[in-house]
């Protein structure tokens, strides 16, 4: 499985590393079936994230005809509306620089991803039958605003579910939902689940096993599937 991590400017870090880490000692534990690189819908560059600057190097493009997964992060920044002085401009303007990233409300960051040339390769990537579309936190709203998630079963961060049903997801507050060719995450933290949840998928329990012991991290919760019957109220 070769996996490529989307960075876009605004990016979470923590959405990215986690999951980095975890397939990537995924990959070496499994004797090479599983890589992982950092991509951007702009090619190779530096992206610069939503948390203090933190800058990380994407190495590639983002190709849907290369990959097998496909991850994308949430965004870094404020929780709340955009600034009322920020206007459309604001939310939907044009990719900018570190400083200007600084404290930007989530929203904001999210939205700029629509005018990049990020949703079409997305789009690419949902319709590939060979190729499985992950998101952790607000990754997913990305995918729901440029609606590529209309009629599926999906999770973000709680603050975030009634966005995403609204965009005619199906969501589940779950720490994990699989969807089949699509799997997404929470919280940001969730992201180191769902990477072991996929390695599992890929490379067996046993490689998930022993990448969880490396990093002292035991999964949380269960796997939400659209299997067995539906449960009576509780």
């Amino acid at each position: 499985m070769h996996a490529q991590i989307v960075l876009f400017d605004g990016f979470d870090p923590l959405d990215v590393v986690a999951p980095f880490e975890v397939l990537h000692a995924g990959g070496t534990a499994s004797g090479g079936s599983v890589t992982v690189e950092l991509v951007s819908a702009e090619g190779a560059r530096e992206v610069v994230s939503g948390t203090g600057g933190l800058t990380l190097r994407a190495t590639a493009a983002l190709d849907p005809e290369r990959a097998d997964l496909v991850l994308v992060p949430g965004a870094s920044g404020r929780v709340g509306e955009p600034e009322e002085d920020g206007g459309a401009e604001e939310v939907f303007g044009e990719p900018v620089d570190g400083t200007g990233l600084t404290d930007q409300p989530v929203p904001v960051l999210i939205g700029r991803t629509l005018t990049t040339g990020l949703p079409a390769l997305l789009r690419s990537a949902m319709e590939n039958p060979s190729v499985t579309v992950a998101a952790v936190c607000g990754g997913s709203l990305v995918l729901a605003l440029a609606g590529l998630l209309e009629g599926r079963h999906a999770t973000t961060h709680h603050l975030g579910l009634d966005l995403l049903d609204a965009t005619g997801a199906h969501a589940v507050r779950a720490r994990v939902v699989d969807d089949g060719d699509l799997v997404t995450g929470a919280g940001v933290t969730s992201g180191l689940d769902l990477a072991l949840h996929l390695l599992e998928r890929e490379a067996g329990p046993r490689i998930a096993h022993a990448v969880e012991e490396l990093f002292a991290h035991e999964r949380r919760g269960t796997v939400w599937r659209d299997r067995g019957p539906a449960p009576a109220a509780l």
